[in-house]
């Protein structure tokens, strides 16, 4: 799994956040896709990298501006997490 970190300008409200939580689950296959306003960033997680512009282009048509966009690989943690190998 790949967890990708978006920072994004204009969210200003819980709806914001909805809003773009939408619109990457409806453009791309996605585990979990949450945002934060505050933070200023909506995190990703998914089986595989998104490709970075196809990401800007679904945050631009839901109408905000994407600052940047980070992957890294995820393992799931816990205390169930360390037995899956």
């Amino acid at each position: 799994m790949v967890k990708i970190i978006v920072e994004i300008e204009g969210m200003a409200c819980g709806m914001c956040e909805a809003h773009i939580n939408e619109a990457v689950r409806n453009a791309f296959q996605v585990k979990k896709g949450t945002s934060s306003h505050i933070k200023k960033q909506t995190v990703i997680l998914a089986e595989k990298d998104i490709p970075e512009q196809e990401l800007k282009n679904v945050v631009a048509k839901a109408g905000y501006d994407t600052v940047s966009v980070s992957s890294d690989p995820y393992e799931k943690k816990g205390l169930f997490g360390s037995f899956r190998r």
